[in-house]
């Protein structure tokens, strides 16, 4: 993964005030791509079985 050393390079190479603006730049960008994925699994049905059982707590635990 060469191009993954050159992120790590150039991320390291950035001044504290760069180094700050990437840091927001990723925290969005990943935020981002938790909220894509968690959609796209809520579409597939991959967390019924956990909201199924969530639902199931609560009612047991009212």
């Amino acid at each position: 993964m060469p191009e993954l050393k050159a992120l790590e390079e150039a991320v390291e190479a950035l001044d504290p005030p760069a180094l700050a603006e990437f840091r927001r730049w990723f925290a969005e960008f990943d935020a981002a791509a938790w909220d894509r994925q968690l959609d796209a699994d809520l579409t597939a049905g991959k967390l019924d079985a956990l909201l199924s059982e969530a639902v199931d707590d609560r009612l047991v635990g009212s």
